[in-house]
């Protein structure tokens, strides 16, 4: 049995941690769409702690007379915490908070997901890459996959290279926005919290991501801009996949089967740039992303 002493100091530490959640919110700190991504997330958090009319009361502009009518229209109990809502409870309050931030949103500029994908070997890595060279502040999704890194790959920089146990528990706690099965081996898939917390901030992000995943990107959020990259020509494809040295023989020529089926995909997405220079296709992804 655990000592009452250690139970009181607990549970008043749990209190000041949940307190100080609340002064972030206040403050303005920290969105309260953040603060309740992390509270589904992480179940056993500060933030997963408070209860919804805590939650609701830090929130800048709304007081206590408006909190009984937005539990009401939610249909969420003034009793229950923000980490114990049910999956019908967490989309009502999630479109809400949608709701609320996009009304909020002022000017000319707004946060967009921009999502760049294209045939196996365009270069949509390379481009990606010369983005961050170019410009630091740009914020990116970092990807989880099942497959092994490549020469060169930093896990959490170019993905979160994750083993299938830890992708299978991705995929069922729904913290993945879309994963798909590529080239019918490996498991790709974005996860949900990041992009949320930065659209929620202002900030816009781009997703480096396989044709597939970003069919399910766009049924997800279809306020997400789909930038297809092609390349000059297919025999330039051809040579690109054939020099950089990451696949042997038979998986080029699996790669290549699946590229001339991704090159019907184009008609689906917003935006096509040709990558013939690496520079100008890398600042015509950045200009979209602030191009209202």
């Amino acid at each position: 049995m655990r000592d009452p002493r250690e139970a009181s100091a607990i549970a008043v530490e749990r209190r000041r941690a949940r307190a100080a959640v609340k002064r972030t919110l206040e403050a303005g700190e920290r969105s309260a769409f953040s603060v309740a991504v992390h509270a589904w997330r992480e179940k056993d958090s500060a933030e997963a702690g408070l209860r919804v009319t805590e939650f609701l009361g830090s929130i800048p502009g709304i007081g206590e007379v408006k909190i009984p009518r937005i539990l009401n229209d939610l249909g969420i109990s003034p009793r229950k915490r923000l980490g114990a809502l049910g999956t019908r409870q967490i989309g009502t309050l999630k479109a809400w908070l949608e709701a609320r931030t996009s009304n909020d949103n002022h000017g000319d500029q707004r946060s967009r997901l921009v999502v760049v994908a294209g045939p196996t070997a365009v270069g949509k890595g390379t481009v990606v890459a010369r983005i961050r060279e170019r410009h630091p502040d740009v914020r990116f999704s970092v990807s989880a996959t099942t497959r092994p890194p490549r020469p060169g790959e930093t896990d959490g920089e170019h993905y979160f290279f994750v083993t299938d146990k830890e992708f299978d528990r991705l995929v069922e706690t729904d913290q993945m926005l879309e994963w798909a099965v590529v080239h019918g081996h490996n498991r790709y898939g974005t996860p949900r919290g990041p992009i949320l917390e930065a659209l929620d901030s202002g900030h816009s992000i781009i997703l480096e991501i396989d044709i597939q995943g970003a069919r399910n990107v766009k049924r997800a959020m279809p306020e997400a801009l789909l930038v297809f990259l092609v390349p000059p020509s297919w025999d330039e494809l051809v040579r690109r996949l054939q020099t950089r040295g990451t696949e042997n023989s038979e998986e080029q020529a699996r790669r290549l089967e699946t590229a001339k089926s991704e090159f019907d995909a184009q008609s689906e997405f917003d935006v096509t740039i040709v990558n013939d220079d690496v520079d100008a296709a890398a600042e015509a992804v950045v200009h979209l992303m602030t191009d209202n």
